[in-house]
């Protein structure tokens, strides 16, 4: 999602009325996609090689056999051995749930505290907006990226501070649309309607306007899963995530790009695995937009 997306996405939300059939109604439209069914097919299988990973590991991923080191893809490796002679599909199952799973956590993060910020901003207005919403501001002027190099280069290299860093860097994002959205739910007729006949706002929150802004914060979420594997690659690939000789499909990018000319197999492995999750979450994320949102489609 480019930067004016983001803008136009808080500028001008849609926001949508969940009532209980509306569940119901929504899955027989995203399965009518094709690019809903394509990603979420590409993404079950990604979430089952994360999930199983490293139970089905045909070698231990870690361990080096240095009488096999570089050795093509065949019948005793599949996708070849690196230059200390670790399996390199161990090492790539192995590595799923580092990508995918870190991934899916700090995004689930992001999106559970930018969704109680926004909500309890949009609600609750006054001095309680204006703080949280000054203090968004403060986050959303410093670069992501940035912020986040900053945060790593005080705590120093590691996962955890890796994941860490990513939250800080991107939840100010999800509380500012999460408030925009919470906003025009609170002018929907349903709404008015609800306020007018007495019913309470923690019964209009958790019943009218809640289940709605998360389902379109969680559009939002969908399509930064990509971007966010690639940023949690990107990053293991400079050695400031994933340490040795831990897998992650970033670091095996990383290891592989001196012996590109002679063993071109340790690239292309860990590369397609995270084209493949890019694809996937951008087609899940655009069939639900399309789905949500068909007025809004170009």
């Amino acid at each position: 999602m480019t930067l004016l997306d983001r803008f136009a996405a808080v500028a001008r939300p849609a926001p949508i009325a969940m009532t209980p059939g509306t569940s119901r109604r929504l899955w027989p439209r995203l399965l009518a996609h094709g690019g809903f069914r394509t990603g979420l097919v590409l993404a079950l299988a990604l979430l089952i090689l994360a999930a199983l990973g490293p139970f089905i590991a045909p070698y231990e991923p870690n361990w080096p056999d240095y009488a096999a080191t570089l050795k093509p893809p065949g019948a005793a490796h599949w996708l070849g051995t690196d230059a200390t002679g670790r399996d390199v599909l161990s090492r790539l199952l192995d590595g799923a749930h580092r990508s995918i799973g870190a991934a899916a956590l700090v995004l689930g993060t992001i999106f559970a505290i930018g969704l109680v910020i926004g909500t309890i901003a949009g609600l609750a207005g006054g001095i309680v907006d204006t703080v949280l919403m000054r203090l968004v501001d403060v986050m959303m002027t410093l670069p992501g990226l940035v912020l986040a190099f900053a945060i790593i280069g005080i705590l120093g290299p590691g996962f955890l501070n890796l994941l860490l860093a990513l939250v800080i860097a991107d939840w100010a994002y999800y509380a500012r649309l999460s408030r925009a959205l919470t906003l025009s739910a609170r002018q929907r007729p349903d709404v008015v309607a609800a306020r007018m006949a007495g019913i309470g706002w923690p019964r209009i929150l958790f019943g009218h306007i809640l289940p709605g802004v998360a389902l379109q914060l969680a559009v939002v979420a969908t399509l930064g899963m990509g971007g966010m594997i690639a940023a949690i690659s990107g990053f293991s690939f400079l050695g400031l995530g994933v340490q040795p000789p831990y897998a992650e499909w970033g670091a095996m990018l990383a290891e592989s790009r001196f012996y590109f000319p002679i063993a071109p197999w340790l690239l292309l492995a860990p590369a397609v695995t995270i084209f493949a999750s890019v694809m996937a979450s951008n087609l899940i994320g655009n069939g639900l937009r399309d789905v949500l949102e068909p007025k809004g489609r170009s």
